[in-house]
């Protein structure tokens, strides 16, 4: 297995400890109005709830960030405690106010979606709205403009070139300068592992040494990202910090750490060795810091699978495009690393992208990950079975899936001239998945005959019209007259027309079995001893079988 993929969008939370330089409490700061009218939050450094910020006119005086302030004026004082990265419509259940919040155009299409999101985050006390443009060409719509002054939010426009990645590691690291205390040897240590470009597995190694214990990093799907040693019974571990409340979670002799309340399904955890609350508080401090700038991390890697999928779109609307050639589903193949691999398709839900790139990125391969019409596709270059892995991982973090579930179906191919086959494939089985009972399930191609996987393709009205034509008479008659035709014809036909097995299974005279299927040959117009109607039978049968309430 190799790195994660984490999610679309991800949020750096301060560190709940005393004394940390992240500290989060459940104190709101005074709110002061500046002679502008902006609502400020102004902590000293640090405030008396012990949190530190990094001040706005930090950011807009880094030359090599480049940020450009639109609306406010005498803000450049105004306190950032926190960066948040957000897609949502709504994000104020994850706000606590002094929060420098990052979006891209996604949520504001129309002047009411730019005021209902501005008001929230005025609403809510953030300190600015950093807004990016990369995804909307460049262009920031004036109406997001008009919505920050009249909700007096100041905004931030982020330069294209800019990530948001790059933004939130000057925070958090400029939060973390500002930091003294006797850990700070420490937490230098911590920071440099970060700023080193060592990656993930530099990080962990650091924060086990600093710790003094064995560490791991591990996802909501049950897989260790990254750890100092072998980690047993890892889906345990999962299930203990998704039901628990409150953050660290002591479970089988580990202390399991929130990387991010956000999106549970997307969760990374740090599990450390040992109890933290037999630790002196310096070491849980440090393990608490430790788990943000895991996060951190993360984020880095966020970005950089975000400018990857940027060419899973394009490429995925010309494979469904019914007039594309071969050749030119090659020639776009060809500018990514799924060239000359064996490739597994994947469909979800529309909802569903962050969360299967993140599930993708445990298998060895490339993957890309792209949203066409509401509905997700990864594809993953690999030659070997996923299924059953992905089966594995999806029950892991079922519990953080909520209402929605997650439903996944997959196909295969070998190379580019069979990648549409596979991509609707996909679609096929996921379908199907879709009818099965409960909220979660992954369905691979080849698992399914081959005429469910055909009837998927056909639109649902269309067969709900040739299920009813066909064995519709013999539902109303069964129902009218207690009779089972029904259940005659699908043992028949089970059967292969054997008169003997048939009549054995349903314990009925050979006579009576005749009987009845002459009687279901008046009432469909269809004889169950010809091949040509037995195939329409028992096509209807089969959909009718996939309709029925479990």
């Amino acid at each position: 297995m190799k790195g994660p993929v984490p999610g679309l969008y991800r949020r750096l939370w301060p560190v709940r400890s005393a004394g940390s330089w992240a500290v989060e409490t459940s104190d709101r700061l005074p709110v002061v109005t500046t002679r502008d009218g902006y609502a400020d939050r102004r902590p000293s450094s640090p405030n008396s709830n012990g949190r530190h910020a990094v001040n706005l006119g930090t950011l807009l005086n880094a030359p090599d960030l480049g940020l450009e302030l639109r609306v406010g004026t005498d803000v450049a004082d105004r306190p950032i405690t926190r960066v948040f990265t957000a897609t949502l419509r709504d994000p104020r259940r994850f706000l606590t106010g002094g929060e420098l919040v990052l979006s891209g155009m996604e949520w504001w299409p129309k002047p009411e979606d730019s005021d209902a999101f501005v008001a929230g985050l005025a609403q809510a006390g953030v300190t600015a709205l950093g807004a990016g443009t990369a995804e909307a060409g460049g262009i920031l719509p004036q109406h997001v403009v008009d919505a920050c002054e009249r909700h007096k939010l100041p905004l931030l426009v982020v330069p294209v070139h800019i990530s948001f990645a790059t933004i939130s590691e000057r925070v958090i690291l400029g939060l973390a300068a500002e930091r003294a205390t006797p850990n700070l040897d420490r937490h230098r240590r911590l920071v440099a592992a970060v700023t080193s470009g060592g990656g993930l597995s530099a990080l962990v190694g650091a924060g086990a040494t600093e710790v003094g214990a064995d560490c791991w990093v591990i996802s909501a799907a049950g897989r260790v990202v990254e750890g100092t040693d072998e980690l047993r019974d890892v889906p345990a571990l999962v299930k203990h910090a998704l039901r628990s409340e409150r953050m660290p979670v002591v479970a089988g002799g580990f202390s399991v750490y929130a990387t991010t309340t956000k999106q549970r399904p997307l969760g990374w955890f740090l599990v450390v060795a040992g109890d933290h609350r037999t630790w002196p508080t310096e070491r849980q401090e440090v393990a608490a810091e430790f788990a943000t700038l895991v996060e951190l991390e993360r984020s880095r890697l966020d970005e950089a699978r975000r400018i990857e999928n940027r060419a899973a779109q394009p490429l995925l609307r010309l494979v469904l495009s019914e007039q594309a050639t071969p050749n030119e589903i090659q020639s776009r193949l060809s500018a990514t690393e799924l060239d000359g691999t064996e490739i597994v398709t994947v469909s979800a839900s529309g909802t569903a992208a962050s969360v299967l790139d993140d599930l993708l990125s445990a298998f060895d391969g490339p993957a890309l990950v792209g949203t066409v019409d509401d509905e997700v596709f990864g594809l993953l270059g690999t030659p070997h079975p996923i299924a059953a892995d992905l089966k594995d991982m999806v029950r892991t973090m079922q519990p953080a899936l909520g209402r929605g579930g997650l439903v996944l179906g997959l196909g295969r191919c070998p190379d580019a001239t069979g990648l549409r086959a596979a991509v609707l494939q996909a679609r096929y089985a996921r379908k199907l998945a879709e009818r099965s009972p409960g909220r979660v399930a992954v369905m691979a191609g080849d698992e399914v005959a081959s005429h469910l996987l055909l009837l998927a393709a056909v639109p649902d009205e269309l067969r709900r019209s040739f299920r009813n034509q066909i064995i519709g008479p013999l539902s109303a008659y069964d129902e009218t007259h207690k009779s089972e035709l029904t259940r005659t014809l699908r043992v028949f036909l089970e059967h292969s027309g054997s008169w003997t097995q048939a009549a054995a299974e349903l314990h009925v005279h050979v006579n009576t079995l005749r009987y009845r299927i002459t009687r279901i040959t008046e009432l469909t117009g269809r004889d169950p001893g010809r091949f040509g109607d037995r195939v329409d039978l028992y096509l209807a049968l089969a959909d009718e079988s996939e309709h029925r309430p479990p």
